[in-house]
């Protein structure tokens, strides 16, 4: 299903075509005044998330965030199919590395600190930001979590309010005042 609205905005994509792979949903928006600070190629989230109501939250507060593509998938042996390039994912044009991945850590499949730990482990995923972003309040998770060198972990507040400033926290935080490498050469 291919649904696009306003293109200078908004352009929302979900190829579902097979029950048994599957295809992740992403959401692409354009900085309307060309913002110098960003990269010209679109910032890439990955969003690992498998409830769908907390998926369409994160996407929706990133709204604000005009230059970013957000690709949601759903299950943690599918980030890690999108992420080592294996299977429907191996195409790196079609499915650009992220800069950023939020991961939660309750997911079907592979677990998020299973997830967090095969990247970091690999040593070829260094230099991506990965936010812990769940419900787990658990010292265990939160311990487990920076033993596998998150980057940040963050839990969902269960107000729609607390959660939607979160997000627009979250996307200020790494899409407007983080640096990275890559702009070193900007102004």
């Amino acid at each position: 299903m291919n649904t696009h609205q306003n293109p200078q905005t908004t352009t929302s994509l979900n190829t579902a075509s097979s029950p048994s792979i599957q295809q992740p949903e992403y959401r692409k928006y354009r900085h309307p005044d060309g913002d110098s600070r960003r990269p010209q190629e679109p910032f890439n989230i990955l969003l690992v998330e498998d409830n769908q109501d907390h998926a369409e939250l994160v996407v929706r507060s990133f709204d604000d965030h005009a230059f970013a593509t957000i690709t949601h998938i759903s299950d943690g042996e599918s980030a890690l199919d999108y992420l080592f390039r294996r299977g429907l994912y191996d195409d790196s044009v079609k499915w650009p590395m992220p800069q950023v991945i939020l991961l939660d850590l309750r997911l079907p499949k592979v677990d998020g600190l299973d997830v967090l730990h095969r990247l970091r482990t690999s040593g070829q995923f260094d230099d991506i930001a990965v936010v812990v972003l769940t419900t787990s309040h658990a010292e265990t998770d939160v311990e487990q979590a920076y033993q596998r060198h998150v980057n940040s972990y963050l839990v969902k507040p269960l107000d729609f309010d607390d959660f939607h400033r979160l997000m627009t926290n979250l996307g200020d935080y790494w899409l407007k005042w983080n640096r990275y490498p890559w702009q070193s050469t900007q102004r």
